[in-house]
């Protein structure tokens, strides 16, 4: 099946998930309030797109990241485990449309590594959470948007940059990457299958 890759922009934001229209959760400071269309011409005008949407081939949104340069994300400055790097690209939040579909998170992953390759960026960080052993695939992956499994992202290669409780900032470098990353997303794909995919219901006599 074939899938689309669209750029976020504020063009294309009314296509994203409602709940990502109006979230300034990112672009500002804890109390302090901003006009996200104008955190969106500024950054757009100096950066471009923010983001990656994904869709099917029939056009269906099945998933949405949001990322860009760490300096556009004042409240990643405030997070335990903080502040991101100067350097880096910061993959602030993913949302998965469809939970049947889970591999779309390393899609938009790996998007957002090429983008960022494209565009000369040295290294792509994230905020992590390290989850008790045992926690359900679903609230690892669908409740919280903003903060990714640790786990998650060391398998993308990401190695944590420090820590501060449960919470890791960590951080990908881009420097050689191209010739592992094949092998890499057929082993992602296949864990997200068997994490994600729902329990058999055993069938009755």
């Amino acid at each position: 099946m074939a899938y689309v890759l669209e750029p976020l922009t504020g063009e294309s934001l009314p296509r994203a998930p409602s709940v990502c229209f109006d979230c300034v959760f990112w672009q500002a400071r804890a109390g302090r309030p901003v006009a996200k269309p104008a955190w969106i011409e500024r950054v757009e005008g100096d950066w471009g797109a923010w983001g990656t949407l994904y869709r099917d081939e029939g056009g269906r949104l099945l998933g949405f990241m949001q990322y860009a340069p760490a300096a556009y994300f004042p409240r990643a400055f405030e997070l335990p485990a903080g502040p991101p790097s100067e350097d880096a690209m910061l993959v602030t939040c993913a949302y998965l449309v469809d939970p049947s579909t889970p591999w779309v998170m390393q899609s938009l992953f790996l998007s957002a590594i090429g983008d960022a390759r494209d565009r000369n960026i040295k290294a792509i960080e994230a905020f992590g959470y390290r989850y008790p052993e045992g926690t359900a695939a679903h609230d690892r992956f669908l409740v919280h948007r903003t903060v990714f499994p640790s786990d998650f992202l060391a398998d993308f290669g990401f190695a944590v940059v420090r820590a501060e409780g449960s919470v890791e900032l960590a951080r990908l470098e881009l420097g050689g990457l191209v010739p592992v990353m094949d092998s890499r997303l057929s082993h992602l794909v296949r864990r997200a299958k068997d994490l994600l995919a729902p329990t058999p219901v055993p069938e009755r006599n």
